[in-house]
C-alpha cells in the first residue's frame, strides 16, 4: 500500500447508517517508511457512531475509553500543519492496557488523571488488549475528525486474542452463573471437537460430564450449548500461523504455552534448534506408567518430509499400548544436545515425582546416542527390530514384482541378523545374498547404498544390546502409523515445511486422540472408541485368534492362519517362528507386523521342534555371559551365580505375574516381609534419645537451656 506524506487530497468518508465500524472504512498509510498509521477522515459528527460501531464488534465486543485527551484554543497556533489538532483523544479498549491476567504486568501508576466512567467492568477483566486509535479534530478543518488506527487487532503484547468470543481463556462477569466445568470434562469436549464428532453428540456428552457435579435445569443446558458452540469456534478459527514467518510464528507458540515445554532453543550460527513439548497430561501418563517401567522412543520421524525430524518418548500403558509422552523436534544428534534435552524432561518429572525411575530405555537407530541415556536415566539400554523389519519389508515388496522371490528374500534378510550370535562371516553372507538375487536389481541396489555401509553397525547394536519383544515393537509400530496417518495427510502436503503446524497437529489432533482413548478406556465409556483402541495394536489383535484357526505344513514349511470373519478365507505366513516371517495379507505387505505372524509366533514358542524368538535368545546370551566361569572355584563364579539366579527369580515372577488373571495367588505365594516400627521423633531426635531419668531429665534441661541465654547475651552484647 502506497505511503501519503499529506491529508489534503485524502477524501472525507460519510457512510450510510447510524452506526459505522472500521470495515466501512477504506483506510490509507500516513506517515513515513519508517513509521505509518492506517488513516480516514469522517465528519467530526460521526466520530460517537464510528465508536459505537467498533464497540458492537460481534469478534471482540468491547467498549472504549479515553486513554489520552487535549484541546486547544482556536487562533492560539500562527502557524500550523494540516494534521494539527484542535482536539486530540486517544481511545483505547477497556480490556487493555493493562494486563491484570496470568502473567501480565500491570503499568506504573500515572501521573495524570484517567477517565473511568466507561472503562472495564472490573480491573481484573483487563488483559493487555493493544488496540487503540486515535481521533484529531483538524484545526485547520474543525468540522472533519481525522482517524488514526495504531493496532486495530485485539491482542496482547504477544500477539494472541484476549477476550472476546475467539479468546478460549475469555472470562466475564456472569462467570458465577456459569456452571462448573472441570478440566476433565473440558478436554474430553475439546477432544471430542478436534476429532471431528458431530455437535450433538459433543454437547449431550458435555451435559452428562456436567450433570456429574451438579443439577441439571433449562439455564444449565442454554449455557453449557453455548459453551459447546463457543469452544468449537475457537477450534475451528484456530490457525497454526501465529505469524507469516515460521521461526516467529514458533516463538509466540512457546511464549503462549510455556507450561507445555521443558526445553526450547531457537536456532542460531552456532547452535541448532531444538524444541521440547510436553502437555501436563503427558507428564501425568510419563510418572503414572514411566515409572519402573521401560520408556521408548520412535525416533528421526519425517525426516525427508519434514523441516525438522520429530523424535516420541513413549511409555506402556496399562493395556501395554504405546503413549506419547514427549514430543521432541530438533535435526541435532549431538550428544551435548541430548543431554541436554534429556536432563531437562528428567528434572520436569523429578519435580512432581522425585523418586521416579525407569527399569529400561527402549531405542530403535543404531546411530542413537547412548551414553546419555545411561548417565542421566541410569538405566539399562534396549534395542527394537521393528524399524530395520518394516524398511527392509516395505521395499522388498515395492521393488520386487515375484511374491516367491519376496519370501526368500525377506527369509534370507533374517538369517543375516540371526547369524549375529551364530559366528557366521557378514562379508560371505552379503556376497552370497547379492549373487543369489543378483537379478532384482532395484532392491540390491537400495540395500547396498542405504544398508550396507552401515549394516555392522546396526548388527553390532543387536549383538550387544538386549533386544526387545514382539509386543514392544508392534505397539511403537502402532503409534508410529497412527502418527503416519495424522501428518501426512493429503490436506496438509503443503504445511510440512513449518513448525508451527507440526506443534499446532501434536498438540490438538494427536494428543486429543490418545486422551479420549485413554479416558474411554479407564471410564467404560465412548465403548466404540474403547474397542477401537483395545485392537490398535497387532498384538492384541493376534490374541483373539483361537489356537485351533492355526496350522502348519512340513513340506515346504508355512503356516495357515484361518480368518475369523471368514472363513472359508486363510491367510499364508511363510518362515513361522520368526520376525521375519512373511504373510500375504494387506497389512504385512505394507511393512508391517500383522497379527498373523504374532499369532503363528506365539504357536511356534509352544513347540519344541521351532527356535526361540530373537529376544528370548538376546535374555539367554546374557545370561550366560553373567554366569560365565571366571575363574576355577573363584569367589567370582559365586558371585556371577547369585546375580544370574536373582536375575532368573525376577523373570521367573514376572511371567508368572503377566500369565496370571488373578494376583492374589500370586502375592499369596510370596515371602513374608517383617517390617520394624518406626520410633516416634521428637524434634528430629529418637525417643528412645529423649526418655531419661529424671535427673538426667533435670540436668540435659539446665545445658539446654544454658547455651540460649548465652548466646542472648552475646546477641546484646554485640547490640552494644
Amino acid at each position: 500500500m502506497e505511503i501519503i506524506e499529506s491529508i489534503d487530497n485524502l477524501q472525507v468518508q460519510d457512510p450510510p447508517g447510524e452506526d459505522f465500524s472500521s470495515a466501512d472504512l477504506e483506510w490509507v498509510k500516513f506517515g513515513t517508511a519508517e513509521r505509518c498509521d492506517d488513516v480516514a477522515l469522517i465528519p467530526y459528527d460521526r466520530v460517537d457512531a464510528f465508536i459505537i460501531g467498533e464497540c458492537s464488534c460481534v469478534e471482540c465486543p468491547t467498549r472504549f475509553h479515553i486513554e489520552r485527551g487535549r484541546k486547544r484554543a482556536r487562533g492560539s497556533l500562527k502557524q500550523y500543519k494540516n494534521d494539527e489538532y484542535l482536539e486530540y483523544r486517544m481511545y483505547w479498549c477497556s480490556f487493555g492496557p493493562e494486563n491484570y491476567g496470568e502473567g501480565g504486568g500491570i503499568l506504573p501508576s500515572r501521573r495524570y488523571r484517567l477517565n473511568t466512567r466507561n472503562r472495564a467492568a472490573i480491573p481484573q477483566s483487563m488483559r493487555g488488549c493493544t488496540c487503540h486509535f486515535v481521533v484529531k479534530r483538524l484545526y485547520a478543518r474543525p468540522s472533519l475528525a481525522l482517524l488514526i488506527y495504531n493496532d486495530r487487532r485485539h491482542v496482547n503484547k504477544s500477539g494472541f486474542i484476549c477476550h472476546g468470543p475467539l479468546d478460549k481463556d475469555a472470562i466475564g462477569p456472569g462467570a458465577k452463573n456459569i456452571p462448573y466445568v472441570c478440566s476433565e470434562v473440558q478436554q474430553q469436549t475439546m477432544s471430542m471437537i478436534y476429532l471431528g464428532i458431530p455437535e450433538e453428540n459433543v454437547l449431550e456428552k458435555h451435559i452428562e460430564g456436567i450433570e456429574r457435579y451438579g443439577g441439571s435445569d433449562a439455564k444449565v443446558k442454554s449455557l453449557a450449548c453455548q459453551y459447546v458452540q463457543k469452544l468449537g469456534m475457537i477450534i475451528k478459527r484456530s490457525t497454526h500461523e501465529l505469524d507469516l514467518d515460521d521461526q516467529a510464528s514458533v516463538r509466540l507458540w512457546v511464549e503462549r504455552n510455556k507450561k507445555s515445554i521443558f526445553f526450547y532453543r531457537d536456532s542460531s550460527e552456532s547452535e541448532p534448534f531444538i524444541l521440547g513439548v510436553q502437555t501436563e497430561w503427558q507428564l501425568q501418563q510419563m510418572t503414572r506408567f514411566g515409572h519402573r517401567s521401560v520408556v521408548a522412543v520412535d525416533s528421526t520421524f519425517g525426516i525427508k518430509k519434514l523441516k525438522y525430524p520429530l523424535c516420541t518418548l513413549l511409555v506402556f500403558d496399562s493395556r501395554q499400548h504405546a503413549l506419547p509422552v514427549a514430543w521432541i523436534i530438533t535435526r541435532s544428534v549431538a550428544k551435548a544436545d541430548v543431554a541436554k534435552w534429556m536432563k531437562s524432561l528428567l528434572d520436569r518429572v523429578h519435580s512432581v515425582d522425585p523418586g521416579w525411575k525407569a527399569n529400561g530405555f527402549l531405542i530403535d537407530d543404531a546411530a542413537a546416542e547412548i551414553e546419555p541415556i545411561r548417565e542421566i536415566f541410569s538405566c539399562p539400554v534396549l534395542f527394537s527390530l521393528w524399524r530395520v523389519r518394516r524398511s527392509w519389508l516395505r521395499h522388498i515388496v515395492k521393488k520386487c514384482t515375484n511374491v516367491e522371490v519376496q519370501r526368500e528374500m525377506f527369509k534370507r534378510l533374517g538369517q543375516i541378523v540371526y547369524n549375529i550370535w551364530g559366528g557366521a562371516d557378514l562379508a560371505v553372507s552379503l556376497e552370497e545374498l547379492s549373487l543369489d538375487f543378483v537379478d532384482q536389481t532395484s532392491f540390491m541396489q537400495y540395500f547396498m547404498d542405504s544398508w550396507v555401509p552401515k549394516i555392522e553397525m546396526w548388527l553390532t547394536s543387536m549383538r550387544t544390546l538386549p533386544l526387545a519383544s514382539q509386543e514392544s515393537s508392534g505397539a511403537i509400530e502402532a503409534y508410529h502409523v497412527k502418527l503416519k496417518t495424522k501428518l501426512y495427510d493429503d490436506s496438509h502436503l503443503g504445511s510440512l515445511q513449518r513448525v508451527d503446524w507440526l506443534v499446532h497437529k501434536l498438540t490438538t489432533e494427536l494428543h486429543s486422540s490418545y486422551w479420549l482413548d485413554r479416558y474411554a478406556d479407564e471410564s467404560d465409556s465412548f465403548l466404540n472408541v474403547k474397542e477401537e483402541y483395545i485392537a490398535s495394536t497387532s498384538w492384541h489383535r493376534a490374541l483373539q485368534i483361537p489356537e485351533d484357526s492355526v496350522s502348519f505344513n512340513r513340506d515346504p514349511l508355512f503356516a495357515r492362519v484361518v480368518s475369523q470373519k471368514d472363513r472359508c478365507l486363510s491367510r499364508v505366513v511363510w518362515n513361522p517362528g520368526s520376525e521375519f516371517a512373511h504373510c500375504d495379507c494387506e497389512w504385512s505387505l505394507q511393512g508391517n507386523l500383522c497379527k498373523h505372524v504374532i499369532k503363528v509366533n506365539m504357536t511356534c514358542d509352544n513347540l519344541d521342534s521351532h527356535k526361540s524368538s530373537m529376544s528370548f535368545q538376546s535374555l539367554k546370551n546374557i545370561l550366560m555371559d553373567l554366569w560365565k566361569k571366571p575363574v576355577d572355584d573363584s569367589v567370582g563364579l559365586d558371585i556371577s551365580m547369585a546375580w544370574t539366579h536373582q536375575m532368573l527369580d525376577q523373570v521367573e515372577k514376572l511371567v508368572r505375574l503377566n500369565k496370571c488373571d488373578d494376583i492374589g495367588l500370586v502375592v499369596k505365594d510370596m515371602p513374608l516381609k517383617w517390617v520394624a516400627k518406626k520410633h516416634r521423633t521428637t524434634c528430629g531426635r529418637q525417643l528412645s534419645s529423649v526418655i531419661t531419668s529424671p535427673s538426667r531429665t533435670k540436668n540435659n534441661r539446665n545445658n539446654s537451656s544454658a547455651p540460649k541465654k548465652s548466646r542472648k547475651r552475646k546477641r546484646v552484647s554485640r547490640l552494644r
